[in-house]
């Protein structure tokens, strides 16, 4: 049931169109109460996506969060020769830290970071 749902997500964004370029444009046109009055054709599409993004991303940012709060470092335990860097295992999947989740996480939403440095979830 998640996958169909993040599936049927993924597809209805990649239908829509991106506004990153246009929005860009657009933020000098701004007016005095805050607006930009504009007009514009939208398709089917870009509306379907439109009006559940909103609910869409709260949705994913809350899933997200449960995930990283469940994915964080704890100390293995047992012996290191290393007393400053101890062995790290995720508290929940119990696997060497970074684990998988965290990793894919870091590198779906962390453009530019390194997944293999082993970081603390803020």
């Amino acid at each position: 049931m998640l996958r169909e749902r993040l599936e049927s997500i993924l597809i209805t964004t990649e239908k829509a169109k991106s506004w990153h370029d246009e929005a860009e444009r657009l933020r000098d046109l701004v007016n005095q109460d805050g607006y930009v009055p504009i007009r514009t054709r939208l398709a089917s599409e870009d509306l379907d996506f439109l009006a559940g993004a909103r609910a869409e991303l709260l949705r994913l940012s809350e899933l997200g969060i449960r995930l990283l709060d469940l994915h964080q470092p704890r100390d293995a335990g047992g012996i290191t020769s290393d007393t400053a860097h101890p062995i790290l295992r995720c508290r929940s999947c119990m696997w060497r830290w970074p684990c998988p989740t965290f990793r894919a996480m870091t590198e779906s939403f962390g453009p530019g970071t390194d997944p293999s440095l082993p970081t603390t979830p803020s």
